[in-house]
């Protein structure tokens, strides 16, 4: 069995103030003990929680982020670190999702990633943000993200 080198991690099993927003916080990565193989990893963010930039109210959405790693994998805690320092940053929906893509990709240098964020209403209408750096690659099992559309009273 393989270990992965954390030789090179500074916040994980250390004590670490939360980043005061997400340009100073610092996303960790640690070589794949299984670089030449496909596989889809998941982080799902239930409780994301960012500012509006407008009027400094609550924004909250459940994040699905897959992606498929090329030789790194982002490690958890940095990565639960930077979304919790959303939590007092001002920020449309659409910035916050799409900056925490790129953001992983230009780390990462994945094989495929794509985030959904299912943002839930305030003022009556949801906003739901996709975005993907294309098609995933043939033959990974790659499971719906399985968040149901938001139906209100239904």
């Amino acid at each position: 069995m393989s270990r992965t080198d954390v030789s090179g991690l500074s916040q994980l099993g250390q004590k670490v103030d939360l980043p005061a927003d997400p340009d100073a916080a610092l996303l960790e990565k640690v070589p794949s003990s299984h670089a030449g193989t496909d596989f889809v990893v998941r982080f799902t963010a239930p409780e994301f929680t960012s500012l509006c930039p407008m009027t400094g109210q609550p924004d909250f959405a459940h994040i699905v982020i897959d992606y498929i790693p090329d030789g790194w994998l982002v490690e958890s805690k940095s990565l639960k670190l930077y979304l919790h320092s959303f939590r007092n940053h001002g920020a449309f929906h659409e910035d916050c999702t799409v900056d925490i893509a790129k953001r992983l990709v230009g780390l990462l240098e994945p094989k495929w990633l794509r985030i959904g964020a299912y943002w839930y209403p305030r003022g009556g209408i949801p906003i739901d943000v996709f975005w993907q750096t294309g098609e995933a690659p043939k033959g990974v099992w790659l499971p719906d993200q399985g968040v149901q559309p938001y139906r209100g009273r239904g």
